[in-house]
């Protein structure tokens, strides 16, 4: 189980996260949206503290931990149950493919090459990429590219993934094959957490939908409840721009 409570997070004068509180039960894929803005990425990024929160706590699978005055094995422990995908997928680009999926196993968790290897041949197979295993990233698309992401993470056997916009620099026709990647990932069960522009990743991934403004949740559901019958008026309006931006 994920939770976070009462986390706060400024930069300079610009209060990006006003008190969040959030529980992600395990195996649940919860898709984070909202406007531009609005803190979703900021708050995976505290969960992960790659930015460490101004107030709050998180908790991830018995590991708790104080925003304010985590100690750097605290923050270790923290991260070890946790995995990020980020939008540019941040992959080595003077290694291969298996090597890039291999080295937090080596490096990280101390296994041995040959352990290694077998585990993240097994996550590549998983997104489908079992051909391009001595590629190079520049020899990829950014839909491959990302598949790797994904198979990077999940090779770290992780509690929670965390997923930064996954498909925002990707066309309609590659974010469906990150879609499609997601959706083998979760049948794993595993728990995920998805900031995203990307509407289909909430309706047909998430089973539970957050949506977020200014900093604040507004309103969280399953993905019909927000979709189609929404509580507030902000969601309502929300949801009907995505729907028709041109009506009046």
């Amino acid at each position: 189980m994920l939770k976070v409570e009462g986390i706060e997070k400024t930069f300079g004068q610009n209060k990006v996260l006003k008190g969040i509180d959030l529980t992600v039960n395990q195996g649940d894929v919860v898709a984070l949206i909202g406007p531009s803005g609005t803190g979703k990425t900021t708050l995976l990024r505290t969960i992960n503290i790659l930015e460490r929160a101004d107030k709050g706590h998180i908790i991830v699978d018995g590991v708790s931990v104080d925003c304010q005055s985590a100690t750097q094995n605290e923050i270790i422990q923290l991260r070890r149950k946790t995995a990020m995908v980020f939008q540019n997928y941040n992959l080595f680009h003077n290694k291969t493919i298996l090597e890039n999926v291999m080295e937090g196993l080596t490096i990280v968790q101390g296994k041995s090459k040959a352990e290694a290897e077998a585990i993240a041949k097994e996550q590549i197979e998983m997104v489908g990429m079992s051909d391009k295993l001595d590629a190079y990233p520049m020899q990829l698309s950014g839909g491959q590219q990302q598949r790797i992401g994904i198979a990077r993470a999940m090779a770290l056997n992780p509690d929670e993934m965390l997923l930064d916009e996954p498909t925002s620099s990707l066309d309609p026709e590659r974010s469906a094959e990150i879609l499609k990647a997601l959706q083998t990932v979760a049948k794993t069960g595993m728990t995920m957490v998805i900031a995203t522009h990307e509407m289909n990743f909430a309706k047909y991934v998430s089973n539970h939908v957050v949506f977020m403004e200014a900093g604040h949740i507004v309103e969280q559901g399953t993905p019909e409840q927000i979709f189609t019958n929404p509580k507030e008026e902000r969601t309502r309006r929300f949801v009907q721009e995505l729907e028709n931006p041109f009506a009046d």
